[in-house]
C-alpha cells in the first residue's frame, strides 16, 4: 500500500502552511473537505485549531468560471465592501492564490449555519416561521446592498475589481445578453425573439448601483430563527436595482412553490413594501416586468451554455447536460410574462 500523500492531504498542509503566515503560527488544521455545489468555484470546509473561527468556508476558482462571473479576487473585494455595509454577510479573511491549483485565487469565509437548499427553504416545516421573515429580512439586506455605489465605493470601481459603473445600465445589460447569446453555437428562435422584445421595449434607467447579481433563494442560508447569511457574490456587478429586484422571483427559483412569486416564500407586496420602506426607492412594478422577462432570457442563455460545456467543451458533468434541457421553459415563461402584459 503507497504511504503518498493523498491530494486532500496535500491541500490540508497547504492550507495550513498558508494560515500559519497569514493569521497565526499556532494555527494547526486539522480538516479540509470538499462542499457540494458551485458553478464558478471550488469550496471546502476547513476545520482548525489555534485560529478564530475554527470553522472556515475556503472558496478557490474553478477550473472555468461563467460568463458574467468574478474571480476570487474581486469578489473578496466585493465582500468586504458588503460587510462594511452592514449587510448579513459572512467576512472574507486570508486571500490566497495557487492553494487549490496553479494560479487560482481564492480566500476563507467566516462558516454560517442554516439551509441554502431551495426546497427545504420553500417547503420544510421546520422554517415555516422563518419564511414569514424573510420577505423584511431579505428586503432590509438587498437595501443595503444597493446603497453602495460607484460613488460611496470608489475601490470597487477601479479595472481591479467592477471597472466604472455604466453610464446607461439598461444598454449595458441588453449589449452583455446579446454578447452571451452570440457565443452560443445552439441558436435558440425563443431567444433572439426575446432579445428583441427587450430591445423594442427598453425602459430608460439611469440609477446605477451594486448588484449581487444572483440574489434568489439558495443563495442565502436560513435557520429556524430567519435569515442568516446571504451568500455567492461571484455575479456581483454594477447595474440597475430591478435586476436583483426581479431575479428572486423568477419562476424557476420557486422551487414549485409557484404560487408565491418572491423565491417561492412571499407574494410581491410585502417584499416590495419591505424593500421601500428600507431603501426609500418606490418599485415600479412596470420595470419589475420587463426586467423578469430579462432575467428569464438570461437563464434560459445560461442554460444552453452549461449545456454546451459537456457538447462541445469535454465538461463529462451530465448535470450540465440536464440544465440545457431548462432553457425552454425560460423562454416559455418569458413569452408567458410578454402576452401577460404584467407581472
Amino acid at each position: 500500500m503507497s504511504n503518498a500523500p493523498t491530494e486532500h492531504e496535500d491541500l490540508r498542509a497547504r492550507v495550513e502552511a498558508h494560515l500559519r503566515g497569514v493569521a497565526t503560527s499556532a494555527t494547526v488544521v486539522s480538516s479540509v473537505v470538499p462542499l457540494a455545489g458551485g458553478a464558478c468555484q471550488d469550496n471546502f470546509r476547513v476545520e482548525a485549531k489555534g485560529i478564530e473561527p475554527g470553522t472556515l468556508v475556503l472558496r478557490s476558482d474553478a477550473l472555468s468560471a461563467l460568463p458574467g462571473s468574478i474571480d476570487r479576487s474581486r469578489e473578496f473585494a466585493v465582500i468586504g465592501a458588503a460587510v462594511r455595509a452592514g449587510v448579513k454577510t459572512p467576512p472574507a479573511h486570508y486571500p490566497a492564490r495557487g492553494l487549490v491549483r496553479e494560479g487560482a485565487h481564492a480566500y476563507f469565509l467566516e462558516w454560517a449555519s442554516g439551509d441554502a437548499i431551495g426546497r427545504k427553504v420553500t417547503k420544510s416545516p421546520e422554517l415555516a416561521g422563518a419564511r414569514r421573515k424573510l420577505p423584511e429580512e431579505l428586503a432590509t439586506e438587498l437595501a443595503k446592498i444597493h446603497r453602495i455605489t460607484a460613488a460611496s465605493a470608489p475601490e470597487l470601481a477601479t479595472a481591479e475589481v467592477l471597472g466604472p459603473a455604466p453610464q446607461e445600465p439598461v444598454a449595458a445589460a441588453l449589449a452583455f445578453q446579446r454578447e452571451r447569446i452570440d457565443s452560443l453555437k445552439s441558436p435558440r428562435l425563443g431567444i433572439e425573439l426575446l432579445h428583441r422584445w427587450l430591445t423594442d421595449h427598453a425602459p430608460t434607467v439611469t440609477e446605477t448601483v451594486l448588484l449581487h447579481g444572483d440574489f434568489r433563494t439558495g443563495n442565502f442560508l436560513v435557520t429556524e430563527s430567519g435569515l442568516s447569511a446571504i451568500l455567492d457574490w461571484e455575479f456581483a456587478r454594477w447595474g440597475a436595482r430591478y435586476e436583483d429586484l426581479a431575479w428572486i422571483s423568477m419562476r424557476d427559483w420557486r422551487f414549485g412553490v409557484l404560487g408565491l412569486p418572491v423565491g417561492g416564500f412571499s407574494a410581491r407586496a410585502p417584499f416590495y413594501e419591505a424593500y421601500e420602506k428600507q431603501s426609500g426607492h418606490v418599485v415600479d412594478e412596470k420595470l419589475v416586468h420587463w426586467y423578469e422577462v430579462l432575467s428569464n432570457l438570461a437563464w434560459a442563455v445560461g442554460s444552453v451554455a452549461q449545456a454546451e460545456r459537456y457538447i462541445y467543451g469535454g465538461e463529462e458533468d451530465l448535470e450540465l447536460l440536464a440544465i440545457g434541457r431548462r432553457a425552454s421553459e425560460m423562454e416559455w415563461e418569458a413569452l408567458r410574462l410578454i402576452e401577460r402584459g404584467r407581472i
